[in-house]
């Protein structure tokens, strides 16, 4: 008996609205929640420019209207100019989610292009507890590149993340807001990467991985959500986006993600509202809301400043 063809579904049917390309693992902090697990040490990977170039393409095809380069560090990365360009011009919007300890100063000409925004890290207006996290005493620079940014009109949100058992995370918001920081995102740190090495416990993750989202590691893995790093579905390198997407395994992946409950989030009804305390976005506040209709007075929805 002839085994049964299975065809492909149609790249209509594959839902991919946002991708994060983690272009590096190079960062010059060391922060002890970083589910990356980055710092001085990492490396770029296996994916080259063209590699990146070529998944930017096949996301875009399938629908995608934003991709957000993150790390490590995204700056890092020797390509960044380059894969912004090629994103802007195959007709996805751009997010950088970057430390902002070093900007050289042509990449503020990158990132003042329309359809460029930012996006940072923040954790307190203390400069000793800001260094305890993150293992440099950086505060300060990220606080000028904050100002920088602004002073240029380039868009900019913040996400916080609570680390430390009476962290100063309402004076670091209150800093932000007087900066001109209007899109500040809060979360708890979830127990996934350096935090928990030996466990990878999906339940940690916000529920909307993988439905409209991935990303690309830097050696092409793809994975629901840059924190569900060990759930990967196949590889970009040797493997198309919508075989990998449409596959078994990824929909395997998928169900191993708890889905959001509880009386704030009824995406059935389209009325997801999560809470302040547990992000107001898909946490840990690393990027826009997974779920489209996520709605929040406050915020603006995926791709739109």
């Amino acid at each position: 008996m002839t085994a049964p063809q299975h065809e492909t579904p149609p790249t209509s049917a594959i839902d991919l609205r946002f991708l994060a390309a983690e272009l590096t693992g190079k960062c010059q902090l060391a922060c002890g929640h970083c589910y990356a697990s980055s710092g001085p040490s990492g490396d770029h990977g296996t994916m080259t420019v063209p590699d990146w170039k070529n998944v930017i393409n096949q996301a875009v095809a399938l629908g995608t209207r934003q991709v957000q380069f993150i790390g490590g560090e995204p700056t890092q990365h020797p390509g960044l100019t380059d894969l912004i360009g090629h994103t802007l011009a195959a007709g996805a919007e751009v997010e950088v989610y970057s430390n902002l300890v070093h900007v050289p100063d042509p990449m503020w000409e990158t990132f003042s292009q329309p359809g460029v925004q930012l996006a940072t890290s923040f954790y307190t207006d203390d400069a000793r507890e800001h260094m305890l996290i993150t293992g440099r005493n950086t505060l300060n620079r990220t606080r000028n590149n904050i100002t920088a940014a602004l002073e240029r009109g380039i868009p900019l949100r913040a996400g916080m993340v609570r680390v430390l058992d009476g962290q100063r995370l309402d004076e670091g918001q209150e800093l932000l807001q007087r900066l001109g920081v209007t899109r500040i995102g809060v979360d708890r740190m979830r127990l996934l990467g350096r935090p928990s090495p030996d466990v990878q416990d999906p339940a940690e993750l916000c529920g909307a991985c993988g439905r409209g989202s991935a990303a690309v590691l830097p050696d092409g893995s793809l994975t629901p959500c840059p924190l569900a790093r060990t759930m990967r579905g196949g590889n970009v390198l040797t493997t198309s986006l919508t075989d990998i997407l449409s596959g078994v395994t990824w929909t395997q992946l998928l169900a191993q993600v708890p889905a959001r409950v509880g009386p704030e989030c009824e995406p059935e009804k389209n009325s997801c509202r999560p809470t302040k305390q547990d992000g107001q976005d898909c946490p840990p506040s690393e990027k826009p809301a997974c779920d489209p209709r996520f709605c929040n007075p406050d915020r603006n929805p995926p791709g739109k400043k």
